[in-house]
């Protein structure tokens, strides 16, 4: 007999008026298995942007090494997203979510023991394979548990979780750095020793979250039929679903290009315009996390999430003269909220579009690595802003430029694929 799919969507139609008293406890452990998990990557990943001149110092490596081991990072997350993604989608989401979790705590702490700079780079670049299986298994293990009306409200909290870490992380910093970094401190180390502690949410895993309703429902249908799925990875390119696979992919490196155009130079423009940092960045990524809600909420009306995500991009471009601009600090701190709210918010119908547009035998693999493909094809802005700058362009014309670029290929990008508000999770879609 099949297991009947218990999501608590049944009740609702598309654009029904969204209510957390929908939500039950066994869903709301799902939510924060990922939300926790995603916010402890954010944590984990933006620390080391904090460390990297005392790496430069401790394994005298110039710049361009140093700002390597983020890329290594990234590029990794792609063989996680594909290998947790495989994993979720034939043994279900809920025990590669926990591997991914243990997987990076691990090289997070092995980062800090690390005695050479080949090492670290090698621990890195395991520490992404964990992060890309987070995403991976874990969106879709809280996606596929949440009611259908409520689906675009919790990717815009999910996606939020990223920059409720980076806000951790520089909080952390600017509290230890002083008491780690005296002599015969551990220094820079204690902050990669920190990013063990995500170990312990994956045994509150363990315990309290429940498998993905979706995902057993296949696995029961499957049973009763005596068929079984190929592998997940390999399904994502057959004909049926190549054109959504290379759509996605490509629409998430125009939403990685701009997430970096945004981000990866920023604290080196407000150096540069000698303001403070930590007010501007705490401004930017809470600006992110309200932004990532608002726009969420808003992808579950008549605008969808192709709509949603247009309205975000585009506001977004039209924010960039306060927000890169010769303006006044408190403008300037107005543009850091607002181009978060936008610009990083437009994120918060990520994960519920990318969950959408793949069947339940894929939405694994298929999400995970559309995302990670596009963080591969996007980490190459960084690299393109500083050369921009070498040739003459000056870091705020530089920024301004590729965040424009990318802002209307976001808006314009994502009308190539189909509307998916209101997609119902079933064993077979």
């Amino acid at each position: 007999m099949a297991i009947p799919v218990q999501t608590g969507s049944d009740a609702r139609a598309p654009g029904a008026r969204s209510t957390f008293r929908d939500v039950t406890l066994v869903q709301w452990n799902a939510f924060f298995a990922t939300f926790l998990g995603w916010a402890l990557n954010g944590f984990d990943f933006s620390i080391l942007s904090f460390l990297l001149i005392d790496i430069e110092h401790s394994f005298t490596v110039d710049k361009a090494l140093a700002g390597a081991l983020g890329t290594v990072t990234l590029l990794f997350r792609l063989v996680g997203g594909l290998s947790a993604g495989t994993a979720a989608d034939r043994f279900g989401r809920k025990s590669p979510l926990v591997l991914s979790i243990l997987w990076l705590s691990l090289f997070s702490l092995l980062s800090g023991f690390s005695t050479s700079y080949a090492m670290l780079f090698g621990f890195r670049a395991l520490f992404g394979i964990g992060m890309g299986g987070v995403w991976a298994a874990g969106m879709p293990l809280a996606l596929e548990h949440w009611p259908d009306h409520l689906r675009g409200v919790a990717s815009g909290l999910l996606a939020g979780g990223f920059y409720w870490g980076y806000m951790l992380a520089a909080v952390v910093f600017q509290v230890l750095y002083p008491l780690v970094n005296e002599p015969n401190g551990p220094g820079w180390r204690a902050f990669f020793w920190l990013g063990a502690t995500p170990a312990l949410l994956a045994f509150w895993i363990l315990a309290r979250v429940k498998e993905s309703p979706v995902w057993l429902a296949r696995r029961s249908q499957l049973k009763d039929s005596n068929q079984r799925d190929g592998l997940s990875i390999l399904r994502v390119f057959r004909r049926d679903l190549v054109a959504t696979t290379l759509q996605t992919s490509l629409l998430m490196g125009v939403f990685m290009m701009s997430y970096y155009s945004i981000t990866f130079w920023y604290p080196t423009f407000l150096r540069e315009a000698s303001l403070p940092t930590i007010q501007y960045l705490v401004a930017l990524n809470l600006g992110g996390i309200m932004g990532a809600a608002l726009w969420g909420r808003v992808s579950e009306t008549r605008a969808g999430r192709r709509g949603a995500a247009t309205l975000a991009a585009l506001i977004g471009v039209l924010v960039i003269p306060i927000f890169v601009g010769p303006h006044s600090p408190m403008t300037l701190l107005l543009g850091a909220l607002l181009m978060g709210a936008c610009g990083m918010g437009v994120y918060g119908i990520v994960p519920s579009y990318l969950t959408e547009r793949f069947p339940t035998a894929t939405r694994s693999v298929g999400p995970g690595f559309a995302y990670h493909a596009g963080a591969a094809l996007g980490s190459v802005t960084p690299a393109f802003v500083g050369a921009l700058q070498d040739r003459g362009v000056r870091l705020p014309g530089a920024m301004a430029g590729c965040i424009l670029v990318s802002g209307v290929l976001v808006a314009g990008m994502i009308w190539l694929g189909p509307e998916t508000r209101g997609r119902h999770f079933t064993p077979s879609a």
